[in-house]
């Protein structure tokens, strides 16, 4: 009941609770701060016992801390009571603003549910406000006042030291309490899990510090060449930073291939695969510049490197010299489309080169289509399109699509007139020729002069055509020559220009031998093979060598 010096009592309660709440806000850790709620409402609010019962993030309340009882502690510590059980416990008894009384008269239902309890039993209460050992007493602790936000926990408070239930005043204590001590968990957890925070980022930013120097000392020490590129923006493709391998292998220092781009050192003829190799990521191979002005083979392997907001940011590129691998390549190459003594073409490469010219339509079939199509054969366009004059009898022409055309973007070719049916064009001629009076060397000085001999020819003839020009060897001592763009009479001149080249003397070990040379001419003309064209020639060879041993027998 209440007494004259209860204003005095108030006065010192309040004190004390000043003095709690500031406790609750200077303890360092959530478990701190959980232990000091429980002292509190013992130092504070004159309770012999008080336990707090924290919400987990299941939802089940685990009992976090315990104060007044060293046995109720190692009873009720640590233990777990669920959520339907408690929310059941708050349901119940009188509800005393935001506490819940539940008297000894109602309790007794509680005490098979999960809930960790102390609780004995007792006589009955002497007088109406006095406290039962069964009576039981709860502040739901909220994360916003007047119980409207989530529930944090409650606290658990038993055996008042004046044995009373507590008036309207030790209600309103022990509830502001409860909110005070709601905020100071609130404020407990954010610092818990702001340490937390900065713990993962702090190792998180020593894993970055680590992956970032394993990523320096990879990328500097690497035995082949590193690169790091700009993507997208004006700065596209300048290079970022490069490793001393990639500087050594182009001679060029670092600060120098920072001004720099992949294209601006790319060989022009590899500059597509470049670029494609840029945008798609990948690997190609291709000509760098080095500052010496000579080009190096290398291998680029890109990879973009991304940003999870942004999009792609960096080109990371691997650049191995494989200078060596496409020297053996193309010596490789070479060696299966040259003669090994000569050097020259050999016979599979003239046919192979002879074949890229030639297409199986015939120019004949091919003036009917572009005659059928309305199309200018020196042009490939078609007829303009009708516009719809008056008096237009039948159907107006219809210009046909230049990719509709057999064969266009094909430069066809066909032999020009022969004699009185020269009409000054030109065709690819195809000179063969064979040597006169080679076996007779080879015979009498053996192999080593005849293999001289067949150097020396293969350098005259190679002297005397144009760049362009294609000088091959067939085998043995014929030898065969492409030449664009070439009249009946210019056929004709070069052929005896080549036979004069070939008839003075050559010397070979100390001697003078000499060799003479039949030519005969052919046209290469779509719509035949490459073994058609050179049979051609070959026969009007044999006609020539026979048509000059006939005028020597007649002369002799």
């Amino acid at each position: 009941m209440e007494t004259e010096s209860e204003p005095y009592v108030r006065l010192a309660t309040l004190r004390q609770l000043h003095q709690v709440v500031a406790e609750l806000n200077t303890a360092r850790s959530l478990a701190d701060t959980l232990q000091s709620v429980a002292d509190g409402a013992i130092v504070g609010l004159g309770y012999e016992l008080a336990a707090v019962n924290l919400v987990r993030p299941d939802g089940d309340l685990v009992v976090a801390a315990v104060a007044g009882s060293a046995g109720a502690e190692a009873l009720m510590a640590g233990r777990v009571g669920s959520r339907a059980s408690w929310e059941r416990r708050l349901s119940m008894g009188e509800r005393w603003g935001e506490l819940c009384f539940i008297p000894y008269t109602e309790g007794w239902v509680l005490d098979d549910d999960d809930v960790p309890q102390w609780h004995t039993a007792g006589p009955a209460p002497r007088f109406p406000d006095e406290w039962h050992p069964m009576d039981r007493l709860f502040a739901p602790m909220y994360t916003a006042a007047n119980g409207s936000g989530e529930l944090l926990g409650v606290l658990s408070v038993d055996r008042p030291r004046n044995g009373r239930r507590p008036g309207p005043w030790g209600q309103e204590a022990l509830q502001m309490y409860a909110f005070q001590s709601a905020i100071a968990i609130s404020n407990a957890r954010l610092r818990a899990n702001m340490q937390r925070a900065l713990v993962r980022l702090e190792r998180e930013q020593q894993a970055l510090r680590a992956s970032e120097e394993s990523f320096r000392q990879a990328f500097e020490y690497a035995p082949s060449g590193m690169a790091v590129a700009e993507m997208g923006g004006d700065q596209h493709g300048r290079l970022l930073r490069t490793n001393d391998a990639l500087c050594r292998l182009l001679g060029r220092p670092a600060s120098a291939m920072r001004r720099l781009s992949f294209s601006d050192i790319c060989h022009p003829d590899d500059i597509g695969t470049l670029l494609r190799t840029s945008a798609e990521g990948g690997r190609a191979e291709l000509r760098l510049l080095r500052r010496d002005g000579s080009y190096v083979w290398v291998s680029l392997r890109n990879s973009v490197v991304a940003d999870t907001a942004d999009g792609p940011r960096f080109l990371l590129t691997h650049v191995e010299d494989i200078e060596e691998r496409k020297r053996h390549e193309l010596q490789l190459a070479h060696r299966a489309s040259h003669d090994s003594l000569t050097g020259l073409p050999n016979s599979a490469e003239l046919r192979a080169r002879l074949s890229a010219r030639l297409c199986s339509r015939p120019p004949s079939a091919l003036a009917d289509a572009y005659a059928s199509s309305g199309t200018d054969p020196r042009t490939g366009q078609g007829p303009e399109p009708f516009d719809g004059l008056d008096g237009f009898e039948g159907e107006p022409p219809r210009p046909v699509p230049l990719g509709a055309l057999p064969f266009d973007h094909h430069v066809h070719l066909s032999a020009p007139g022969d004699g009185a049916e020269d009409d000054g064009a030109k065709g690819l001629a195809v000179l063969f020729c064979d040597l006169d009076g080679f076996k007779s060397i080879n015979d009498r000085f053996g192999h080593n002069t005849g293999d001289a001999v067949l150097i020396e020819v293969a350098r005259r003839l190679t002297s005397g055509v144009r760049d362009g020009d294609t000088v091959a060897r067939l085998g043995g001592d014929e030898f065969v020559v492409l030449a664009d763009g070439l009249g009946t009479a210019d056929a004709e001149d070069l052929a005896v220009r080549l036979r004069n080249a070939i008839i003075p003397p050559i010397r070979v070990e100390g001697r003078a031998v000499r060799v003479g040379a039949s030519f005969g001419i052919g046209w290469a003309s779509c719509g035949m093979t490459a073994e058609e064209v050179l049979e051609s020639a070959d026969q009007r060879m044999y006609v020539e060598k026979r048509r000059s041993k006939a005028g020597r027998r007649a002369a002799g």
